[in-house]
């Protein structure tokens, strides 16, 4: 009896280390206003847990077991729109899905846009996923991560923070004293919001990061197609051709364009899917597609 206590409060303490929630920013929070904490988790039966009004963000720490683990890293960026986050069904899920093959995951809960709490609410976002980057890449020795295969998985909006970081690491919107690489070595993206054009740019995740009347400037500068070049990160995405939400010539110009600059990249387009692959293709189907350019990439086994 005393011997099963003992291996279940291992078990447990393993576990715990392995999924820790940690605050992103050790003093104050760039870019705050003072105001009280309003975040809300709310349960869906068809997208699991969305939480709202994020204005204090966190990084959640998965660990893969040590004898499986293969020193890559990936932050997990959930979309929702720079309105919520799904922070389970594209966050913690995928996280275990990672583990599972060796690979450091980390999941993060992102400031969502907000007048209220933010001084500049364009930037918020993309100062905690370069927070994120540069925390991961910092504690990398830490958490037995190779500082050079540091990547970025996201969702929708998420995609969009994602493809933000990876086409403007060098232009930093945090402290960064060390002068950390901000640069993500590869990008995961599903379907993406990549554009802000009117054309094919998602406006309801426009509006809610640069308001309802942009400037010509900010529409430009976070349209990413328009920002790569020969350092930007090898690239694999994944679309739904009927996706109405988000047009799937957003993840087409993105290809389109990293293979102009040479930039490895693959892109997987399914007849169907919608937005969010809800039914259909399978997350085994779309994520399995994934592990294999993991591998042929040589950032998974």
């Amino acid at each position: 009896m005393y011997k099963q206590l003992l291996v279940l409060f291992l078990l447990i303490s393993v576990r715990g280390l392995a999924q820790q929630e940690i605050a992103l920013y050790t003093g104050k929070i760039p870019n705050s206003r003072t105001t009280t904490n309003q975040e809300q988790q709310t349960y869906y039966e068809s997208v699991d847990t969305v939480v709202t009004f994020v204005s204090q963000p966190t990084l959640s720490v998965f660990l893969p077991a040590p004898e499986k683990a293969n020193g890559t890293a990936v932050l997990v960026i959930p979309g929702g729109g720079y309105h919520a986050l799904l922070i389970n069904r594209e966050g913690k899920k995928v996280a275990r899905e990672l583990n599972k093959l060796g690979v450091a995951a980390f999941v993060l809960k992102y400031r969502l846009p907000s007048d209220e709490s933010m001084m500049d609410k364009s930037i918020g976002p993309m100062q905690d996923a370069q927070q994120a980057i540069m925390t991961i890449r910092e504690k990398a020795t830490e958490w037995k991560i190779d500082p050079h295969k540091i990547g970025v998985l996201g969702f929708s909006a998420g995609g969009h923070l994602a493809a933000t970081t990876g086409t403007h690491y060098s232009d930093p919107v945090i402290e960064n004293p060390q002068n950390t690489s901000l640069r993500p070595d590869f990008m995961i993206l599903i379907n993406p919001v990549i554009s802000f054009t009117d054309s094919i740019g998602h406006i309801g995740t426009r509006d809610n990061l640069l308001g309802k009347n942009p400037a010509a400037e900010q529409i430009k500068y976070y349209s990413n197609e328009l920002h790569i070049n020969k350092s930007t990160p090898p690239t694999f995405l994944v679309h739904a051709g009927d996706d109405t939400v988000v047009p799937v010539e957003n993840s087409i110009l993105f290809y389109e364009n990293l293979r102009k600059q040479d930039i490895p990249a693959e892109l997987h387009i399914y007849s169907k899917g919608e937005h969010g692959f809800l039914k259909v293709p399978s997350f085994e189907e779309w994520f399995g597609r994934c592990v294999n350019w993991m591998k042929e990439t040589a950032l998974v086994h």
